[in-house]
């Protein structure tokens, strides 16, 4: 009788293991990105939704500005060669100025514009004070040009200096929220308490993988630009100078 009961008692305790095997494995959590993420707090999911929009924005504006650069620099080449191939300078404006589609070509048709108001139409000879306001025409044109190519710029530096702190607060949250269910299940094994604890340590993870490529493109993009700037600066230098020296021919 008790040989019969035996097998009996345990293949029922093999079930009941079975079953409880079964059920922790149903409820093991997934530890990929997506499924943390939609295991996460509400806090935290806004947080990395937060840093995931703020990431493709920065990847688009680096797109764009490294293309916009390329672009100009690649026009700046072709029309400085032609500038200074010794061609007619009122012929290179009259096809440049109906479209300037890069900085130093506005610079030169902006001067070149200024040039030709200033003289007048009667004797032909220059205005007085024709010279400084081709410099400060120049100025002008040069100062705008490199504010529309630094457009979004701030945004790069701004995601940089922030996203790592964003994610800081996501992990935070999430730790907190960990204690919670610690203090709350009486049970502070590894199981209980490493499902919170990854959850809250990818939100620091999309921080930084939001800012690092922020801070080196920011880095890198400031950089370029402040040589285009200088740049056009020795172009306008470069180009007063000839209409300057235009301007002493006319009066002598």
């Amino acid at each position: 009788m008790e040989e019969e009961v035996a097998p009996s008692a345990a293949g029922a305790i093999d079930a009941v293991e079975a079953v409880d095997l079964g059920g922790t494995a149903a409820a093991a959590p997934d530890f990929t990105f997506f499924g943390m993420f939609m295991q996460a707090d509400f806090v935290v999911q806004s947080v990395m939704l937060m840093l995931l929009g703020a990431s493709v924005w920065c990847w688009a504006i680096i797109y764009d500005k490294y293309k916009r650069l390329r672009e100009v620099r690649e026009k700046a080449d072709d029309f400085e060669n032609e500038f200074w191939s010794g061609n007619s300078l009122e012929d290179l404006y009259d096809r440049t100025r109906h479209n300037p589609d890069h900085p130093i070509a506005m610079l030169f048709v902006s001067a070149m514009r200024e040039w030709q108001r200033s003289t007048t139409n009667r004797t032909g000879k220059i205005a007085m004070g024709a010279q400084e306001r081709i410099y400060r025409v120049m100025h002008v044109t040069v100062s705008r040009e490199m504010e529309r190519l630094e457009h979004y710029l701030s945004v790069l530096a701004t995601v940089g200096s922030t996203a790592p702190f964003i994610g800081l607060f996501g992990t935070v949250w999430g730790i907190m929220n960990s204690f919670q269910s610690i203090a709350s299940s009486n049970n502070s094994s590894l199981a209980v308490v490493a499902p919170g604890i990854a959850e809250a340590l990818a939100a620091t993870a999309m921080g930084l993988v939001a800012a690092i490529p922020a801070v080196v493109a920011y880095n890198v993009l400031s950089n370029d630009l402040g040589r285009y700037a200088n740049r056009m600066e020795g172009f306008a230098e470069e180009f007063g100078t000839i209409l300057s020296r235009q301007m002493e021919e006319e009066h002598h």
